[in-house]
This record gives structure tokens, sequence and C-alpha cells, in this order.
């Protein structure tokens, strides 16, 4: 029997220099890739990837375009090698992106030019120092949402990303932050630590800049994906392109349901999940939330062959 499977594609936190380097040099699609971008951005982004310093690559415009182009470098690959689509899509935050794209909703030079003003956008929407996220690990998310609504008074402090049971990213202003970070440790989290990021994602305090970011959807051609792709804010897959615009506006200010998106994604009868792009940060999370998938990664040589292998088994 044939298994099915998904391709899933990380955001923000799985870059690294120099990553895709070593695939680069067996598969020229990922030059490619980072061209066709580079021709959008008006610099050679794979340059920066490659050559440039860690604060370049993590200033959240340049993030953005340059994880979007990895991981739709790496499904071009899987395209190539594995002649069988997958069944579904889906991708953590800036990752949503790229799923609409190798889903064929979004044209790739579109969303290369979205997502950097996303990020223009997020880092403009709050001052430098007034938010901050944090990890609290260890306690289920509806204890963490109900310490954040304790804390949350006139500032905002929000449950960000559920990334897996007992994974919670929270969000908001700095001080509210870390007055919940403190009230987690003492309600028995296993791990409370603030993050080290400049823009407090997925909380209300990116309502402006989701709101620009709007606009720029308005004017984008969306089309419905040919592979159904899931999306953070519900789980669920959207039968329009206004739906699809109205998913991504609000996925920058409510929280990303990556638990509920893997869980939708075994319940519709997945039983790999392949991670599209550099790092194996949702591999570890994906594996947390249902022991039963089979969680591949791609970010390397080795990595890609065992994909590789396993799916040509499958489909066999």
């Amino acid at each position: 029997m044939t298994a099915a499977f998904a391709y899933v594609f990380p955001g923000q936190g799985s870059q690294s220099t120099g990553m895709l380097a070593e695939l680069a040099t067996a598969y020229p699609v990922i030059a490619k890739t980072f061209t066709e971008a580079s021709a959008v951005l008006g610099f050679d982004l794979w340059y920066l990837v490659q050559q440039g310093t860690s604060e370049e690559l993590n200033r959240t415009e340049n993030t953005q375009p340059a994880l979007l182009a990895a991981g739709v470098a790496v499904y071009r690959i899987l395209q190539t090698e594995i002649k069988a689509a997958p069944r579904a899509l889906a991708g953590h935050s800036l990752g949503e992106y790229t799923a609409l794209v190798c889903g064929g909703a979004i044209a790739f030079s579109d969303a290369v030019s979205l997502v950097a003003k996303r990020g223009r956008y997020m880092q403009e929407a709050v001052a430098a120092g007034e938010g901050s996220m944090a990890a609290i690990l260890g306690l289920d998310d509806e204890k963490v949402s109900e310490i954040c609504e304790q804390h949350s008074g006139d500032n905002v402090v929000s449950a960000a990303n559920f990334n897996s049971p007992g994974q919670v990213v929270i969000a908001g202003h700095a001080g509210a932050v870390e007055k919940v970070v403190d009230a987690a440790r003492e309600a028995g989290a296993k791990r409370s630590v603030i993050l080290p990021v400049s823009v407090p994602s997925h909380c209300e305090l990116m309502k402006p800049a989701a709101d620009k970011l709007a606009g720029d959807l308005k004017n984008t051609e969306i089309k419905l994906p040919s592979i159904p792709v899931i999306h953070n804010v519900d789980a669920e897959t959207k039968t329009d392109p206004d739906s699809i615009r109205s998913a991504l506006v609000e996925q920058l200010y409510r929280p990303v349901q990556w638990t509920t998106c893997v869980r939708a994604l075994a319940g519709k009868g997945m039983v790999k999940l392949v991670e599209c792009g550099p790092g194996k940060v949702l591999s570890g999370l994906n594996k947390r939330i249902d022991r039963s998938l089979e969680c591949l990664a791609t970010s390397g040589p080795a990595d890609l062959e065992k994909t590789l292998s396993s799916l040509r088994g499958e489909l066999a």
C-alpha cells in the first residue's frame, strides 16, 4: 500500500550561514532558485546566505526570503527525484508562504517580494527593546495561556506558537513577557527562557504589520493550491483566494497552531512528514506531537538520500 506523505516547511530560526551549501554542489536548482529570488530583491541572496554575517542573515527582512528560497529549492529537488506529489503541505509561520508557493497558489517571485516586506513591516511595528518572546517548556497549553492572561493587563502578552505538547512560545511587551517567564517557573515549568529575537511575532503587537501586509496581499494574485495547504491559524485548508489572504494576515498577530496542524495531517492519513529546507526543527517537533509519524529531513546530502530512499520505497 502506498504511504501518504506531506511536505512541511520551516520558519525563522532554521537559518544558518552556509545552509544548503553541500546540496548546492550536487543540485544546480538550488543556485538557480536563489538567483530568481535575488532578481526580485535586488541583491545576491545566495552570497548573503553563504558569505554574509549571521547578523545580516538574521535580519528578518533577509531571513524570510532566504528560508523561502531554501524551501522552494529543496521542493524542486524532490519534484525531480520523486515521481509523486505529496498529499498535503504545511509550513510553520514564514514556512506557510513556502507551502503556498509549492502548492501553486502564489508565484515564487511574488512570494519573495511579499515576505521581504512582511519582515520589514514586522520590524517596524515594534521599537527595538519594546517586545520580546520566550519559550515555556513543561506546562500544558491552557496553563500557559492562563498565566499570560493574568499578566497582560495594559500590556500585551500571549501564546504565539503552540509548537508541540509542553512547548509554547509567548510574545508581547518585554516587561510582560518577563513576568510570565517568572510566573511559569513558579508554576512548575521545566524551562522558561527569553529568546534572542527582536520581533514579538504572532501577537497583537503585529497588528500594524498585518494591516500593511493586507494591502500587499490584496494586490497579489493568489490561486487555489493544487495541493492542499494546512494553515497556521486554524489547521484547515481554504476554499478561495480571499480566505487564503485572510489567513496570511491573521497569521501575523494570531498564534501558530502547529500542534493542531500536525495532528490534522496525521488525521488525513499522513504517515511521513518531510521537512523541506535547512535544519531539523520541525522534525523534532513533529515527532513529539505524534510518535507514529516518520519524520524526514532534507538539510544535507545524507538526510536527503535517506528521505529519497524512504519515499521511493513506499512508492515502488
